[in-house]
């Protein structure tokens, strides 16, 4: 028998399985089309629940700000902020590349990271690669701010976490300095 023979029964397998799967997908039986009524409904539940969700989360963070007496601004997004000391250097913009010293806390105050065992958290504002509420909150300050933040979970890591430290659904308090703020070159 010559080499290329043992593979014949193989590949006529193959073919009959390809014409058995061509002739049983040309069937004429009618697809049944799903109700859209079903799936509005189940939208709608779900963004009541998202809402209750985030009336929660908002409730917890003003009761948080209420046990320390911070006085903070809240942004649009629900982003809390309070720069407790002001710096005189550059104001922050898109594309400037941001250098800060941080401590970063769940609303509980268990410590999660900080920049003296991690060293300065970098990033390129407007570029990603950090949670969209730092991002928000860096734009408010200019270099030299310290400043505190409370971003809410659906503005940091949202249902996941990060997978290390940060649960699921956490609220994330930040105390940071800006200390560097540069155009990106």
């Amino acid at each position: 028998m010559r080499a290329w023979q043992r593979y014949i029964p193989g590949v006529l397998f193959l073919g009959f399985m390809a014409l058995l799967l061509l002739f049983s997908s040309c069937r004429d039986t009618p697809q049944r089309v799903k109700s859209t009524s079903n799936i509005r409904i189940t939208d709608e539940k779900l963004i009541h629940y998202n809402q209750g969700v985030i009336k929660s989360e908002d409730q917890e963070i003003e009761d948080f700000l209420s046990r320390y007496g911070w006085k903070m601004q809240t942004t649009p997004t629900g982003l809390r902020y309070l720069i407790y000391q002001q710096g005189n250097g550059v104001k922050s913009r898109e594309g400037f590349l941001a250098r800060m010293n941080y401590e970063l806390r769940l609303l509980n105050s268990q410590l999660i990271y900080t920049s003296d065992s991690l060293g300065p958290k970098e990033f390129i504002i407007g570029y990603g690669g950090v949670e969209s509420g730092l991002e928000e909150a860096v734009l408010l300050l200019r270099q030299g701010d310290r400043a505190k933040i409370i971003i809410p979970s659906y503005l940091a890591y949202g249902l996941l976490g990060d997978q290390q430290k940060i649960p699921p659904g956490a609220t994330l308090v930040y105390d940071l300095e800006l200390i560097e703020l540069k155009p990106n070159k």
